[in-house]
């Protein structure tokens, strides 16, 4: 028997697909403003392993000498990517969402669960549950990453206003680094998120969509006491 179980509320949907086109302008602008000062690459001396965006790349997608429309747009997606995340953190607080999202004690050990599972490690299904422990985790950990963006921001944006807070994230050249680190957080986190909501199925993104998802239920059995009987009554004896 199939059944509709409600699972997101709309306050979070909403949140949820405001958040993630602003987002991704927000990295865009991002790269139109790098681009001015691309210095990041993985290596060590002389000897490059990976440069982030090459000059092709910025020829290809055209995202070379636009620093001023890069810095427009992000300063303006910045006010409304704040905003969005200090509702959605207000709504969870207030609505008792949080309690879902956030980690507890057995949140870690469930998602070492979900990992073997995904490998094919684990064969017995998941327990049913609204989070598993690596979603808990990774929600959470992207709340707390969009708070680092915008105080690393802040730091790099107006570093003689917000001196302060320049200084305690150990100055500007660290403050930026730490801002573009968390920027291929997010990356890494957008194609593990879409690959997993693949995996999961239409059922699971129609409850961002919708609000809710068709779960299977087990056919109610009847119990013994309404089976019908059959009594058989036995000769009497007689003396």
């Amino acid at each position: 028997m199939k059944k509709l179980v409600e699972k997101h509320p709309l306050a979070i949907r909403w949140f949820h697909w405001i958040n993630f086109p602003v987002l991704a302008l927000m990295i865009w602008s991002g790269i139109l403003i790098y681009w001015a000062n691309d210095v990041y690459r993985l290596g060590w001396g002389n000897v490059t392993l990976l440069k982030f965006f090459p000059k092709s790349f910025y020829q290809a997608f055209h995202v070379d000498h636009k620093l001023a429309q890069g810095m427009a747009w992000h300063f303006v997606l910045m006010w409304v990517f704040a905003l969005n995340g200090l509702l959605y953190v207000s709504y969870t607080l207030v609505s008792g969402e949080w309690r879902a999202l956030v980690p507890n004690r057995r949140s870690f050990a469930s998602a070492w669960q979900t990992v073997l599972h995904d490998l094919g490690i684990r064969k017995e299904p998941l327990p049913p549950q609204k989070f598993n422990g690596a979603q808990q985790i990774a929600y959470t950990s992207v709340v707390l990453m969009g708070a680092g963006s915008l105080l690393t921001g802040l730091a790099i944006y107006k570093p003689v206003q917000f001196a302060w807070l320049t200084s305690l994230l150990g100055g500007y050249e660290w403050a930026r680094i730490e801002h573009f680190t968390l920027t291929v957080g997010y990356v890494l986190f957008f194609v593990v998120h879409i690959a997993q909501v693949v995996r999961a199925g239409w059922n699971n993104f129609r409850a961002m969509v919708a609000g809710f998802e068709i779960v299977d239920e087990p056919a109610v059995q009847p119990s013994s006491a309404s089976l019908p009987t059959v009594a058989s009554a036995a000769p009497s004896s007689q003396a």
